[in-house]
Parts: C-alpha cells; structure tokens; sequence
C-alpha cells in the first residue's frame, strides 16, 4: 500500500462541517429543490408514475451529492458534475414546459442558487493546484 492510500484510509468517513458561507449557501439551494421533489412526487405518482419516479431520483441525488460533499470522497472535480446536475434539472423543467408554480420557483430558484455557489467554489478551492509542480 502506498502513503497515500492509509492516509486515505485512516481519515474519518465524515470531515466535518464546512467552513465559509458559501457552501452553505449550496447546501440550502439544493436541499430546497430536493424538498420540492419529494413534495411533488406523491402527486405525480397519481398522474404520471414515470415522471414521479424522476423526482425522488432528482430528490435522491441531491441527496447523495451533499452526503458525498461532507465525507473523505469529495474530489474538486465533482462540482462540475454537481453544476451540470442541477443545471439538467432546469433545462428539463424548460424542455418539458414545466408549469410556473410556487414549487417550481423554489426548485428550479434552489438550483439556480445551488449552481452558482457551486461553480464559486470551484473557481476558489485550489487544493488540486496548490500541490502542482
């Protein structure tokens, strides 16, 4: 095994809280929207099961995402994925002609909010650069 592997292995699953405002900021965005999907997605079973299943996958990811952000895994890469993600989420809403309602302004806000603090905290973490050679 190499260093970089016990290190890896040694650090605890969960790194703590982040500091700074901004993801913060991120997390609120995207737990708004995964409040609206899971609030929405009953409803939806009723009339459309494949599109409510779609919501508790977006609910889910948001999920994950934050789950992944707080633990040993996050890598600076992954707030493009996270960026692109929420970004689907309202080209999909557009594409799909999505009613304006009170959910949709807090899901799709959420995730306008949530891809903002996440390409600003792509731009500032240099903890890929700062080791660079």
């Amino acid at each position: 095994m190499s260093a970089d592997t016990t290190t890896t292995e040694s650090q605890p699953l969960f790194t703590g809280l982040p500091s700074g405002i901004v993801p913060y900021v991120a997390i609120l965005g995207a737990l708004a929207s995964v409040y609206a999907h899971f609030s929405l997605a009953p409803v939806l079973m009723q009339f459309d099961q494949t599109q409510a299943i779609l919501f508790v996958l977006a609910g889910v990811g948001f999920l994950a995402g934050i789950a992944v952000y707080l633990s040993k895994f996050w890598r600076r890469e992954f707030y493009l994925v996270a960026i692109a993600f929420a970004l689907a989420q309202i080209v999909a809403w557009v594409v799909m002609s999505g009613r304006v309602s009170e959910m949709a302004i807090l899901s799709k806000g959420g995730e306008a909010v949530f891809s903002a603090a996440a390409a600003y905290l792509y731009l500032s973490d240099s903890s890929e650069t700062d080791g660079a050679a």
